[in-house]
């Protein structure tokens, strides 16, 4: 643990005990489970720790993944269901090794995409978004299936992107914060147990989003220069 917080600023250390106080406070107050309070450390540890370029994102993700898999299920939420198993389970692995590759020293080598290569990206997303929105709504127990499918397509976008090392992911991280916030929300007022973890959980990605940002944008640039 020590070997993980190593290099960290007190703007980070800060960032992490505040939002894991928050954590604690509300699976007291909401008496929620010690599980959905796994899900929310682990994922907090995990968004951190890719922000900061560090290997152990992927030990910690692989615990959120599963445990948000089964959180998203009991929501009827299949298409986070399947994300979460069927794609970032083996992109956890596959991450951890391709980011192991492409080090130099404790830092890892961050890259800056092409104009031309960010539009190619965002035509998929929208295309894909509209077409597995439309597939999820035949699901009868499906719920919010367009906003579920943006959340969906987003990630696995962003997956890719952060595996190939490109600042850019943390755009798309942004945009996939605010919604799946708006997805929990909704479910929330739907009445579940859940929903407010999941909303804090969600608004810590999405401010952890926007220094991940920062730290990559100028990681980027000093990789560039050498």
């Amino acid at each position: 643990m020590r070997k993980a917080l190593r290099g960290w600023s007190l703007y980070e250390l800060a960032w992490l005990g505040l939002f894991s106080g928050v954590a604690i406070w509300l699976t007291i107050i909401t008496k929620d489970s010690l599980f959905g309070f796994t899900v929310f450390f682990t994922g907090v540890w995990c968004v951190v720790l890719a922000a900061k370029g560090n290997l152990l994102t992927y030990v910690f993700g692989m615990y959120n993944t599963l445990g948000y898999a089964y959180l998203a299920y009991s929501n009827g939420l299949f298409g986070e269901v399947m994300l979460n198993l069927l794609f970032f389970v083996p992109m956890n692995v596959i991450g951890y090794f391709m980011w192991k590759q492409h080090r130099k020293g404790e830092k890892l080598v961050m890259r800056q995409m092409q104009n031309k290569d960010l539009y190619r990206v965002a035509l998929v997303c929208v295309l894909g978004s509209i077409l597995l929105g439309f597939g999820l709504s035949f699901i009868p127990a499906q719920n919010s299936p367009y906003i579920d499918a943006i959340t969906t397509v987003l990630s696995i976008v962003a997956t890719f992107l952060m595996v190939k090392r490109f600042k850019e992911q943390w755009l798309l991280y942004i945009v996939l914060n605010i919604f799946t916030v708006l997805l929990w929300v909704i479910r929330t007022i739907d009445g579940s147990p859940d929903g407010l973890l999941m909303i804090v959980m969600w608004s810590a990605y999405l401010i952890n989003a926007g220094y991940g940002y920062y730290t990559w944008n100028k990681g980027a640039k000093e990789a560039a220069l050498q």
